[in-house]
C-alpha cells in the first residue's frame, strides 16, 4: 500500500524540517499532509506554520502526551511520520501502540535518521543507541502480528554536522574553514565514513514514501549521500579553498578518541555520546556491502564537492 494521507511529529525540528520540505515539494503525490505540533510551537514558530498552511498542511495542535488527542490525529491517516528528537524518542513507544490499536494506520517511520544501531553484536551494547532500540523492539517484537508495518530510515551521520567542530572537543574532529584548521580522526585520516546530508535526509525519506515495496518494508533501509574519508575531505577543502594554506592539520587516533569517550562518560558530560558516535564511525559503523538507495528508486543526493563548498559559503557569509 502506498502512502497516502500522513501525518508527522516533528515536522518543525532540525531535521523534520528537512524532511517535510521534500515532501511538499511533491505535494500533488499525496492526500492529507498533516503535522502534529504543541501549543508552544504555534507562539514560537507562527510565521513558518503559516506558511505550512499556505502549502496545504494540516496543523493540528496538541500534546503528544495526550492519547485522547493521537486517536483523533490517526483519523484517516494512513503513514505515521516521527522525526522526534534525541531527548524525546521514547514518547514513540505509545504513539506506535495507539497506531497499531488504529484502523487506518498501516504505516510508521520512527525516528531514526542517524547511526545504525542494529550494525553488529556491539551496537545493542552504546549508550546512544538504547532509546531506538527499545522503539524497535516495539515494533519488532510487541506488534509484530499487527498489520502495521515499519520502516527505518538509516542515513548514518549528518555531512554538515560531521563537518563542524564540538565546542570544547575540538579532538572528536571537524573543520574550520576560517582558521584554516582540521582535525581528522583516525591515525591517518583514512577511515572510510558513509555521510548524509540534510538536504538529502528529506529527499530519502520522500522517495520511501514514494518507492514503497514489500522490499522496503519492515526493515532498514541503510541510505546515504557518499561515502567518503577525513583525508579526502581535507583534500577537497584543499583544493576549494586555494587562496589561504590549511597550517593546522592534526589527528585524533582511535585509541585517543576511545580514551575520550570513556573519561566524558565517567564525568556525566553530555558531550560522551558525541564521541561514542565519532568512535563508531571512524571504526567503519556506517559501512554497508551495498547501499539501499536503489530500493527506493535511486533518488538523486549531494556529493562531497557539493558539501564542502556549501560550507565554505556558509562560513564566508557569516
Amino acid at each position: 500500500m502506498a502512502a497516502k494521507n500522513l501525518l508527522f511529529f516533528g515536522a518543525t525540528g532540525q531535521i523534520g524540517s528537512f524532511i517535510l520540505e521534500a515532501i511538499l515539494t511533491k505535494r500533488g503525490s499525496f492526500g492529507r499532509v498533516a503535522i502534529f505540533t504543541s501549543a508552544r510551537t504555534t507562539e514560537t514558530k507562527s510565521a513558518y506554520l503559516k506558511k505550512l498552511k499556505a502549502q496545504d498542511v494540516e496543523v493540528i495542535v496538541g500534546d503528544v502526551e495526550d492519547e485522547s488527542a493521537i486517536k483523533a490525529a490517526y483519523t484517516g491517516i494512513d503513514t505515521v511520520i516521527s522525526a522526534l528528537g534525541r531527548n524525546t524518542l521514547a514518547q514513540q513507544i505509545a504513539l506506535i501502540r495507539l497506531a497499531s490499536a488504529s484502523s487506518d494506520v498501516k504505516w510508521f517511520l520512527p525516528s531514526e535518521y542517524g547511526t545504525d544501531i542494529a550494525y553488529g553484536p556491539a551496537s545493542a551494547h552504546e549508550k546512544p543507541h538504547q532509546q531506538k532500540l527499545k522503539v524497535r523492539a516495539v515494533l519488532e517484537k510487541e506488534i509484530s502480528r499487527s498489520d502495521l508495518d515499519y520502516s527505518y530510515v538509516v542515513t548514518g551521520p549528518f555531512a554538515e554536522m560531521y563537518l563542524h567542530f564540538t565546542p570544547g572537543l575540538e579532538q572528536a574532529g571537524g573543520w574550520d574553514v576560517k582558521g584554516r584548521k582540521a582535525v581528522l580522526l583516525g591515525e591517518k585520516g583514512d577511515d572510510r565514513v558513509s555521510l548524509t546530508t540534510m538536504k538529502d535526509v528529506g529527499t530519502l525519506v520522500l522517495h520511501t514514501l514514494l518507492n514503497s515495496t514489500p522490499e522496503s518494508r519492515n526493515r532498514a533501509l541503510r541510505v546515504n549521500s557518499f561515502t567518503t574519508t577525513p583525508a579526502e575531505i581535507q583534500a577537497e577543502f584543499g583544493r576549494q579553498t586555494t587562496s589561504k594554506k590549511w597550517d593546522s592539520v592534526s589527528y585524533t587516533p582511535l585509541n585517543r578518541l576511545r580514551e575520550l569517550e570513556t573519561a566524558a562518560w565517567e564525568a556525566g558530560n553530555p558531550a560522551a555520546t558525541v564521541l561514542t558516535l565519532r568512535r563508531i564511525w571512524t571504526e567503519g559503523g556506517t559501512l554497508y556491502t551495498q547501499r539501499d538507495n536503489g530500493l527506493i528508486g535511486e533518488p538523486p543526493v549531494m556529493n562531497l564537492q557539493e558539501v564542502v563548498a556549501n560550507e565554505i559559503r556558509r562560513v564566508s557569509s557569516l
